[in-house]
């Protein structure tokens, strides 16, 4: 399994901060850094970089819950695109659980990186331990996300795969590998803010990456909104239903 890096530039001071779309290679300077007021505020930004996406019948937004709803909601607001969740659990290494050896999926997508288990002589007890626990939340979240409405269909779709932002990218990295189970057209990983150098990586596994900002000292995804409570299960449902019935309208 390849590893996304971590970024080597994670304090907690505020500098200038690129603009980037990153699969395109351009990278320009802000004269200011700025903090989003809220997830919602992110979208719009995010939306703003993804309009040439707008009103085309081939692309669907997928967000990773419960943070990139918000985001995402916006985001297909502005596109006039359906909104889903694609809800990914990692499967972390027993005791070293930022290193993921697998990721189970929407979709009944499951991944499972033997050579790694192999290596690291992970038991099988214990794999299927994880998978079983992670399974039960992801299956609890799709109860209660999806109400009923069907799984949208992803095959030739482009993909707008849509978070509040990255770190090191290891929920984004196993969300790509599951989705791309699902064969669409094309995949573009879109997010408010991110470590440059986690873009960069990012672009070896997805079509294409857009990001409204890569401050540098990052100091994580929390630093730079100013309201960055938890969403809840309520609120993604609530998110979801409207966008539903935008669609519908």
């Amino acid at each position: 399994m390849k590893k996304i890096p971590t970024s080597s530039s994670q304090a907690k001071s505020k500098r200038s901060a690129p603009v980037c779309r990153a699969a395109s290679g351009r990278f320009g300077k802000a004269r200011t850094m700025r903090r989003f007021r809220d997830r919602l505020e992110a979208g719009r930004a995010l939306a703003g970089l993804l309009a040439e996406f707008a009103g085309r019948r081939d692309v669907v937004v997928l967000a990773l819950p419960r943070g990139g709803v918000p985001v995402a909601y916006e985001v297909a607001a502005a596109l006039d695109a359906p909104l889903d969740v694609f809800a990914v659990r990692k499967l972390g290494v027993p005791g070293h659980e930022e290193l993921a050896m697998g990721a189970i999926a929407s979709g009944g997508i499951e991944l499972l990186d033997t050579q790694l288990v192999d290596a690291l002589q992970v038991p099988r007890s214990d794999v299927l331990r994880i998978v079983e626990r992670e399974r039960r939340e992801l299956e609890r979240r799709q109860r209660l996300y999806r109400d009923h409405r069907p799984y949208p269909k992803i095959a030739g779709k482009t993909v707008l795969l849509i978070d509040d932002g990255l770190a090191t990218g290891a929920s984004m990295y196993a969300a790509l590998r599951a989705l791309r189970k699902e064969r669409p057209a094309k995949v573009v990983v879109a997010v408010p803010i991110a470590p440059s150098d986690t873009c960069t990586a990012l672009r070896q596994f997805a079509d294409d990456v857009v990001c409204c900002q890569t401050p540098s000292p990052f100091g994580g995804v929390g630093a730079w909104y100013e309201d960055f409570t938890q969403v809840s299960d309520a609120e993604v449902r609530d998110f979801l239903g409207r966008a539903a019935l935008g669609q519908a309208s």
